[in-house]
């Protein structure tokens, strides 16, 4: 493990990424996201991939890159048990009628890839940055100076590409530069250990940050999970 602590729409690709297609693209994400998450390796399907996540509320989760109809309702007629979830590349309405009862949609994602360069971002005053590597995922928080939490966020690199995860930053810290500074320290971290390309999958609010630090939105992703009713 090694430590430091310092204180103080859809558009045209450019990099490494620009010519892969959406499934190549999923496969990087799945491949950073299972180390960063500690998940199973993905098991090959037809049409994509299904990784155990082995939580209550997350049990496994099934990746379509290029979802058919007749494969979506397929894997939902299929489909008893609650924290199951369905990860399609493409727009929730466009998937909505294929969907049965007892399935929510969680908010929509974005796949996103940036070209990764050097960065030397200055930590704000008021806060400290700290960021340890553990089992090839890197992890970054920031704290105030009286040690409270602010912002946190961290990165797989495998290979050629490197994979950002869970980025946060506290309601009480945002609009502060500290989502740019997150981000920017884990973009280093991964351009430092080889990687040349980041990839992620954003929310609606992480999309605007994102794009202004020069991410470029691939593909929508449609988020959805089993919980039936009690009824």
């Amino acid at each position: 493990m090694t430590a430091t602590t310092t204180a103080g729409t859809t558009n045209t690709a450019q990099g490494p990424a620009a010519g892969a297609s959406t499934r190549a693209l999923v496969r990087a994400w799945i491949e950073g996201w299972i180390v960063s998450r500690g998940t199973s390796d993905p098991m090959d399907r037809p049409w994509g991939w299904t990784i155990d996540a082995g939580t209550a509320q997350h049990v496994s989760r099934h990746v379509l890159p290029e979802p058919a109809e007749d494969d979506v309702r397929a894997l939902v007629a299929a489909t008893s048990a609650p924290g199951t979830w369905l990860k399609l590349f493409a727009e929730d309405e466009a998937v909505r009628p294929w969907i049965g009862a007892g399935w929510q949609f969680d908010q929509p994602g974005f796949l996103m890839t940036v070209p990764l360069a050097a960065e030397r971002p200055e930590v704000p005053a008021g806060y400290t940055l700290t960021s340890w590597t553990r089992g090839g995922t890197t992890r970054v928080l920031v704290r105030t100076e009286e040690g409270h939490f602010a912002a946190r966020g961290q990165i797989a690199p495998t290979g050629p590409t490197a994979v950002a995860d869970q980025i946060e930053t506290s309601p009480d810290h945002r609009r502060r530069g500290l989502g740019s500074l997150v981000m920017r320290t884990l973009q280093n971290t991964a351009y430092e250990a080889g990687a040349t390309t980041g990839v992620l999958v954003g929310t609606p609010d992480g999309q605007a940050l994102y794009t202004a630090l020069g991410w470029v939105t691939r593909s929508p992703m449609a988020s959805l999970y089993f919980k039936p009713s009690r009824d």
